[in-house]
């Protein structure tokens, strides 16, 4: 295929790509830079300066992908195979209590209350150590397998990609910051889902899961089922905005 055309046909995988690699160097720039900032400007305001950078970037990412994820080549299309739609939604229903694992103060988000690190040692953190890591995986899975298209095996790449380092620069970070107490954390826990569990240096405690913030996240993925259908909506207004015109 001639390098135009091949351009071409990916033009909105590289972007993409690109687009994920600025998301990743905000997010993980971000928390290296956060120990520092902090104690520079107070950790109220680094939370402000924080979320004016990455919400947009997370806001941007959504709607290229959304625009997109069909874009390149169909690698594959199982959308007709009986029993596939329950698994993609069952799939993603888990992917979301891992990635919004209820381990998060909402009112942190916005500074209302001061942002704190915390150790959690409860809950889903004795399924996972890095439970969002696993969420984004099993989200990539659950619609690389709907979608198909050589797009969204990128956007996967991409994905994956920097959580798998977050979890190793999460781990460097705890560790600098609480020492022993974080090594015995990792000790008794797995980044790998169940393993602690199964080698019996974990034991599941089921009442930890039962909190109000699991029923908002169940609510949540009642609302993102709800709202799919509105998706076709969004990825032609994304394709008529000016963010695809600078992009494009």
């Amino acid at each position: 295929m001639p390098t135009a055309d091949f351009f071409e046909l990916h033009h909105s995988s590289v972007v993409m790509f690109i687009l994920l690699v600025l998301f990743a160097l905000i997010h993980s720039g971000g928390a290296a830079l956060r120990s520092r900032a902090e104690a520079v400007i107070g950790a109220r305001a680094w939370r402000l300066i924080f979320a004016t950078a990455s919400i947009p970037s997370a806001v941007i990412v959504i709607g290229w992908f959304l625009a997109h994820r069909y874009d390149g080549v169909r690698l594959w299309n199982v959308q007709g195979v009986p029993g596939v739609i329950p698994l993609i939604w069952i799939g993603t229903a888990i992917s979301f209590l891992f990635l919004y694992p209820a381990t998060y103060n909402l009112l942190e988000i916005p500074a209302v209350l001061k942002p704190q690190v915390r150790l959690y040692a409860t809950g889903i953190i004795r399924i996972s150590r890095h439970p969002q890591a696993v969420g984004q995986i099993l989200w990539c899975l659950t619609h690389a397998l709907w979608i198909g298209s050589s797009f969204m095996v990128v956007t996967c790449i991409g994905l994956i990609g920097h959580h798998l380092f977050a979890v190793w620069h999460g781990d460097q970070r705890l560790q600098a910051r609480f020492g022993e107490a974080f090594n015995e954390l990792r000790d008794s826990t797995s980044v790998i889902p169940f393993r602690a569990v199964f080698d019996g240096r974990q034991t599941l405690v089921w009442s930890e899961f039962l909190r109000p913030a699991q029923l908002g996240i169940a609510i949540a993925v009642g609302v993102f089922w709800w709202a799919h259908r509105f998706i076709g909506t969004a990825a032609s207004l994304m394709r008529n905005s000016a963010l695809e015109n600078l992009l494009g």
